[in-house]
C-alpha cells in the first residue's frame, strides 16, 4: 500500500489531510465516526485569548456550492481550551494544531506565550482577525500588518509556527513572502472568501454583520490558484485548503505543491470526510503505483 506520510516542521504527520479550524470542534466529537488517527492532524476551533460569544442572528446560511458562516470566532478562551479541551486532544491519537487568533498584537503575543508552554504540536496564526486599533481591518490584507503581528508572536512561540492567510490580501504571493521572511515556519491558505446573502421575504441582509465567510466547492478553483501563487512565492511548507470534499480535489492541491491540505466544510456535509478523504488518496496512489507523496507534490509545476 502507498505510504501517506508527510514530514512537517520536524513531525511526522500520519496523513496529508487535516480537518480545518472551526469545522472539527475540538474533535472529541469525532473520535466514534471513525479512526482519527488516519488524519494529519486536527486544527482547534478558533481561540481568542479571552472567550468569546461570537456574533448574534444568522450565523450559517447554505448556498448551491458552499456554505456562508459568520460565527464570529465564538470560543471558550485559550486559558479554558489549555485546561479542558486540549488534554483531551491529546488523546485522540493524532498531532493538534491550535488555531490562534486575536483583535490587537497583545492578544495574540500573550496566547501564542500560553500555547506555546502546552504539548500543542503547532500553532496555527489566524491573521484574517481584524485589528481594533487600527479601524477593524484584518491583519491579513496588508503585508507591512501581516509582518508586524507575525514578527512579534513569533518572538515569543516556541512551537513551529503556521500562519494561515486571507484570500482578502492585497496581492497572495507578496502576503506570503513577507509572512515568511517575519518568521512563519509554514503557511495554510486560504481562509474563507468575503460574501454576502439577502432574505428576499424579510428585503434584508441575512447577516447582522453584512458580509460573511464563503467555504465549500465554489471557492476550490480559486484556493487553488492561490496556493499555487504563494508555494512559488515562498520556500517553506504550505497547507492548502479551500473547497476539498474529495480525494480527487486534495491531489489537485499536493500536485500544486502543498505539503497537506485541511478539509473544512466538506466535514457537515460527511462527518467521516476526512478518513473517506484519505482513503481516496491512497486509492489514486495504488491505482497509479504511487509509493509516497514525494513523488508527485509538485508534479503539475512542471
Amino acid at each position: 500500500m502507498s505510504d501517506l506520510h508527510v514530514d512537517f516542521l520536524g513531525k511526522r504527520l500520519a496523513g496529508p489531510v487535516i480537518p480545518a479550524s472551526g469545522t472539527f470542534g475540538f474533535g472529541e466529537e469525532y473520535a466514534d465516526m471513525y479512526d482519527l488517527s488516519v488524519l494529519g492532524g486536527i486544527c482547534s476551533k478558533g481561540l481568542t485569548l479571552n472567550g468569546k460569544y461570537g456574533n448574534e442572528g444568522e450565523r450559517l446560511y447554505e448556498t448551491p456550492a458552499g456554505l456562508i458562516n459568520s460565527i464570529g470566532l465564538q470560543n471558550p478562551g485559550v486559558r479554558h481550551f489549555i485546561d479542558e479541551e486540549l488534554p483531551r486532544m491529546l488523546t485522540l491519537g493524532t498531532t493538534v494544531f491550535a488555531n490562534l487568533g486575536g483583535g490587537c498584537i497583545e492578544d495574540y503575543e500573550e496566547g501564542a506565550r500560553l500555547l506555546s508552554e502546552t504539548d500543542v504540536d503547532f500553532i496555527e496564526l489566524n491573521i484574517s482577525c481584524p485589528n481594533v486599533k487600527q479601524g477593524g481591518i484584518a491583519y491579513g490584507i496588508r503585508p507591512d500588518s501581516a509582518k508586524e503581528v507575525v514578527s512579534r508572536v513569533k518572538a515569543v512561540c516556541k512551537k513551529p509556527l503556521v500562519v494561515k492567510l486571507s484570500p482578502q490580501a492585497e496581492d497572495i504571493a507578496r502576503m506570503a513572502a513577507a509572512c515568511v521572511e517575519a518568521g512563519a515556519d509554514a503557511l495554510s491558505l486560504v481562509n474563507t472568501f468575503q460574501a454576502c446573502a439577502i432574505d428576499i421575504e424579510r428585503r434584508k441582509p441575512v447577516f447582522n454583520n453584512l458580509f460573511a465567510g464563503l467555504s465549500g466547492p465554489a471557492v476550490k478553483p480559486i484556493a487553488l490558484r492561490m496556493v499555487w501563487q504563494a508555494v512559488g512565492a515562498v520556500d517553506v511548507p504550505v497547507i492548502g485548503l479551500g473547497g476539498i470534499t474529495t480525494g480527487a480535489d486534495a491531489l489537485e492541491f499536493i500536485m500544486a505543491g502543498a505539503a497537506a491540505v485541511q478539509v473544512g466544510t466538506a466535514n457537515f456535509m460527511d462527518p467521516r470526510a476526512g478518513g473517506r478523504i484519505t482513503a481516496e488518496i491512497g486509492e489514486w496512489m495504488d491505482r497509479h503505483g504511487v509509493k509516497n507523496l514525494d513523488e508527485i507534490r509538485g508534479c503539475a509545476r512542471g
